[in-house]
């Protein structure tokens, strides 16, 4: 057999592997193998969008969603024309994570305005053209801490803000399918729903735009729909992270892409990076292995697509402890069989 050719292109696994340390597992079993190896890591626009953009190379301080102040990181492309983009991703300002998770968070009082003083840093520094990975917020205040924090308003239209969203949901519809999940009680998500409703009115009749109607509005709480009343263009997160990385052209001639999240479920193969990817090989013909944390039931697994479950064949503690070893073998085993 000739040369072969891998390409590593795994979303991260939440809790235990970030997508660039999964990329690298996927890298020394190629390379153990014999195999040349191009490392990709992706993202869907939410938690690691940054990293998979590059990194970053600046730090903001801003204030967080309940008001301490957190040193965010964002990325300022360097040299040509791309060294006026920037690139942000909202959990760093303004996500559950910074305030401990659900147990931790106040759910009416979470605000967006860190994100928006981000936004701020990065059109202060001459950037003309702004990416924002939006997912795994703390708040559902539809992006209303961020705009306060961006004001004046007009500077924003004069550059290109281009906003990476996880889900397609509305904006009103984010506090009933999202809010529960950043630890708000039932009345909670009525007073916010109620807040969503009357912040898109005020929206329309301040903007001239019904943010209510936008797929992917209630991203990050509503913040998707909030930058798009002010111009912001919203794009499929996944499909903003692979137009960035050329992940398509990449593709051509490889002959296994590896892909992988740490739980694949129904809506892995609908939106979510892992269906994108595998979505990408289809198209160049290219065959894909799943190699997920666990496998959840019901998943409809695509033509092509070859799926693992580390829990199933490591166990749950060994999977969870050592995660990026599990994933090497699992390749390593996989490409010996080929």
């Amino acid at each position: 057999m000739g040369p072969v050719h891998v390409v590593a292109a795994p979303d991260k696994y939440r809790g235990t592997l970030s997508a660039a340390a999964a990329a690298q597992a996927v890298a020394r079993a190629a390379e153990e193998a014999g195999w040349s190896v191009d490392v990709v890591p992706v993202a869907d626009g939410g938690e690691g969008t940054l990293e998979a953009l590059g990194g970053a190379n600046r730090r903001t301080l801003v204030t967080g969603p309940l008001g301490d102040l957190v040193d965010a990181g964002w990325r300022r492309c360097t040299g040509g024309e791309g060294g006026r983009q920037a690139v942000l991703e909202m959990a760093l300002a303004s996500g559950i994570d910074l305030v401990g998770g659900p147990a931790g968070n106040d759910a009416v009082a979470a605000s967006t305005h860190g994100t928006g003083e981000l936004l701020a840093a990065a059109l202060d520094a001459g950037c003309r053209r702004v990416v924002l990975g939006v997912g795994g917020s703390a708040s559902t205040d539809g992006g209303l801490g961020a705009l306060r924090a961006l004001e004046p308003l007009g500077r924003v239209r004069s550059v290109e803000l281009v906003v990476g969203c996880d889900v397609q949901t509305t904006f009103v519809d984010a506090a009933r399918v999202f809010a529960p999940q950043k630890g708000a009680t039932p009345a909670q998500v009525e007073l916010l729903h109620r807040r969503l409703e009357r912040l898109a009115q005020v929206y329309e009749q301040a903007h001239g735009v019904d943010v209510r109607t936008i797929p992917g509005g209630g991203a990050a709480g509503g913040l998707a729909g909030g930058l798009a009343a002010i111009g912001a263009h919203l794009v499929a997160g996944f499909d903003l992270v692979a137009d960035e990385v050329g992940l398509a052209d990449r593709l051509q001639g490889a002959d296994l892409v590896v892909t992988g999240e740490g739980f694949l479920d129904d809506q892995s193969f609908a939106g979510k990076a892992v269906g994108g990817v595998a979505e990408l090989a289809r198209v160049a013909a290219v065959p894909v292995l799943v190699v997920a944390g666990e496998v959840l039931d019901g998943v409809e697994v695509p033509h092509g697509v070859q799926v693992v479950s580390l829990v199933e064949q490591w166990g749950c503690e060994r999977s969870l402890g050592d995660t990026g070893a599990c994933l090497q073998a699992v390749v390593t085993g996989h490409l010996a069989g080929r």
